[in-house]
């Protein structure tokens, strides 16, 4: 039975890093569509702009909402950096593949690289940044 409660859980804390995914998302592909649809920069660089500022909205959101955290910033943000790292070179690396190599539209590029990354920075945040 208590495999139960573990499971609603990880449900609710995914549900939760799913949220502020979405916010952070927000502040991504704004940033992103806003750089390439004005010119300003191509969808790689621009992407890799986006990622940032989705990753301060990130950083901020779930620290307090999805992982309740009470590790202290002075730990918290460099191990959060480290895997934010990590996900900015997995979306350097398949967007640059997605668009570069197979010529994909940027946009459906982008969606399938967030899933991508999703997936890692959940799990690493989770075992390692606000464990």
């Amino acid at each position: 039975m208590t495999a139960i409660p573990s499971f609603q859980r990880l449900a609710q804390q995914f549900a939760a890093f799913f949220g502020v995914g979405v916010a952070a998302a927000v502040a991504h592909y704004g940033l992103l569509v806003a750089l390439v649809e004005g010119g300003l920069a191509s969808p790689v660089p621009a992407t890799l702009a986006g990622y940032i500022a989705g990753g301060l909205v990130s950083y901020a959101l779930n620290r307090t909402h999805t992982y309740r955290s009470t590790r202290p910033h002075r730990e918290a943000t460099w191990r959060f950096a480290l895997v934010a790292l990590v996900g900015f070179f997995l979306t350097w690396i398949f967007m640059h593949a997605f668009v570069e190599w197979l010529g994909a539209p940027y946009l459906p590029a982008q969606l399938v690289t967030t899933g991508i990354v999703m997936l890692w920075s959940f799990i690493a945040h989770k075992a390692w940044t606000f464990a």
